[in-house]
C-alpha cells in the first residue's frame, strides 16, 4: 500500500476545500472488494468531494485499476501517518467508498484526482494484491432518526443549531464557501449535515476520523455542533483581539 498526500491547498484547478455534492437519493450499489487508497493526514467524508495529490507508485496503480473499471475505491485513513508502507493492519477500520470523478496526470510523474465519497464502510479484511492494497468491505447505513414527538424537535433543534454557527463562523472569517452554506441550508439529514459541517472545519486527523467511526447520525452532529460553537467562540476572541489592537 502507498499513501496519498496532503489534499493540495493551493491547486486551482482542483479546489482549494474539500467541496460538498448534493446527496442523492437512490441506494449506493458497493462492491464487496474495492481496491485500497490510502490517506495519510487527511478524512474523506460521504457525499464530499476531495482533491488529492497522488506520486506512490502503488497508489497510482490503484487510482488506474479504479478507473479502467467502475471508478470506485475505498479510501482509509492510516493509524500511523510517518508510515510510508502501510500493511493490511496500517489502516482505521472505518474508511470511506469513493468513485475517481477526474484524474489530471502531470509531467513529472504524479497525479491529481478529484475523489467522492459515496458511504462509510467497515473494512472487514485488507489483503495485498499486487501491486497495490485491496479491501474487503461492509456498506454501513446512515439512517434517519425518529420523526416523532420529542426525539423530532431534539433533532430539529440540534440541525438548526449547526446551521446557525455555520452561518457565524463563515460571518467571522472562516473560510466556509457560499456554496457550502448554500448546501447546508437544505439539509435536514443529521448525518449528512454532520459530515458536511465536519469537512470544512479543517479538523485534525484524528478528530476527523473520530467523527468518521461515530455511526450515530444524532451523536456526530452533536459532536460537530460542539466543536463548531468553540469555533465560533475563537474567532469572536480573535475578532475581538484585532479590534482592541487597532483601537490601541
Amino acid at each position: 500500500g502507498a499513501s496519498t498526500d496532503r489534499p493540495p491547498r493551493s491547486a486551482a484547478t482542483m479546489g482549494r476545500k474539500p467541496r460538498p455534492k448534493e446527496p442523492e437519493e437512490p441506494a449506493i450499489q458497493i462492491p464487496d472488494v474495492l481496491a485500497l487508497l490510502p490517506l495519510k493526514d487527511a478524512v474523506l467524508f460521504p457525499y464530499i468531494i476531495l482533491p488529492l495529490s497522488i506520486g506512490r507508485d502503488k497508489s497510482l496503480q490503484a487510482v488506474d485499476r479504479a478507473v479502467a473499471g467502475d471508478g470506485m475505491v475505498v479510501v482509509a485513513t492510516q493509524r500511523d501517518a510517518n508510515e510510508d508502507d502501510p500493511g493490511p493492519e496500517g489502516f482505521h477500520p472505518i474508511a470511506t467508498a469513493a468513485t475517481v470523478t477526474r484524474m489530471l496526470k502531470l509531467p513529472d510523474g504524479r497525479i491529481r484526482v478529484l475523489v467522492q465519497g459515496l458511504a462509510r464502510v467497515r473494512l472487514l479484511h485488507v489483503g495485498r494484491t499486487d501491486p497495490f492494497l485491496q479491501a474487503r468491505v461492509e456498506l454501513l447505513e446512515d439512517p434517519l432518526p425518529a420523526t416523532r414527538g420529542k426525539g423530532q424537535l431534539a433533532t430539529e433543534a440540534l440541525v438548526r443549531s449547526v446551521k446557525e454557527n455555520l452561518d457565524k463562523a463563515a460571518s467571522l472569517g472562516k473560510g466556509i464557501s457560499t456554496e457550502v452554506l448554500v448546501i447546508a441550508s437544505n439539509l435536514q439529514h443529521p448525518g449528512r449535515l454532520a459530515d458536511l459541517a465536519a469537512s470544512n472545519l479543517d479538523l485534525p486527523t484524528d478528530q476527523a476520523q473520530k467523527l468518521l467511526e461515530t455511526l450515530d447520525p444524532l451523536a456526530r452532529l452533536g459532536q460537530v455542533n460542539e466543536l463548531l460553537a468553540r469555533e465560533v467562540t475563537v474567532l469572536t476572541m480573535q475578532q475581538e483581539i484585532s479590534s482592541q489592537a487597532r483601537g490601541e
